[in-house]
């Protein structure tokens, strides 16, 4: 059903943590798959690190997965105040929307509280009215989940996924980024179809053509 895939990433890293496994089955199977970051968190490096860092790292982890190098978008806005930048982050959804047209919208989900998670949320919906979008799950930012969608995935993409992650080494430290925390729920999401692998994803929108 999907031949181009947009996944729509607030800050660099979530496109990987919430849906990695998925980009590379989908890579994997021939699909065209693009990734749009909007911030490169400038404002939060961990000291050491170069203020542009983020970018550099997105753009090996991204190509681990298989996304092409003129597929990865990167905006920069300023982390943890999308709202205040509401209208022009609409305003180049809409854009990628007209250049891409997408059969398929991964984006954070309606349970996500961050509040840069919940402007690229509510303006995507907006701006991707017209195609199917699931929302990724992230455990420590949701109180609850509707895991209405379940993707199958295997060893090989969840491995793809750790690799592509572990190109973010200036997010090292943060628990959810570590090979058990992702595995672990992979192996959750799988049992529950019983299947090994597995990620879970809320339907936003589902368009049947």
């Amino acid at each position: 059903m999907f031949n181009t895939i947009l996944v729509l990433a607030p800050h660099t890293d979530d496109g990987e943590l919430g849906c990695g496994a998925t980009i590379a089955r989908y890579i994997n199977e021939g699909k065209n798959v693009y990734y749009a970051a909007f911030s490169i968190c400038e404002e939060s490096v961990p000291e050491g690190f170069p203020k542009n860092i983020l970018e550099t790292e997105v753009k090996k982890a991204t190509s681990v997965l298989g996304i092409k190098k003129e597929n990865l978008i990167i905006y920069k806005f300023k982390v943890r105040r999308f709202p205040e930048f509401r209208q022009e982050i609409l305003e180049e959804l809409v854009k990628l929307n007209r250049k891409i047209k997408p059969d398929l919208v991964f984006m954070p989900s309606s349970f996500d509280i961050h509040q840069d998670h919940k402007t690229i949320f509510e303006e995507g919906r907006r701006a991707f009215k017209n195609s199917s979008i699931l929302g990724y799950e992230f455990m420590w930012n949701n109180f609850s989940f509707n895991s209405a969608c379940t993707i199958v995935v295997n060893e090989d993409h969840i491995d793809k996924k750790m690799e592509s992650i572990n190109k973010y080494e200036s997010q090292a430290k943060r628990f959810y980024a570590s090979d058990k925390m992702v595995t672990g729920l992979a192996n959750y999401r799988g049992l529950q179809i019983s299947n090994e692998f597995a990620e879970a994803f809320e339907v936003i929108r589902w368009i049947i053509p």
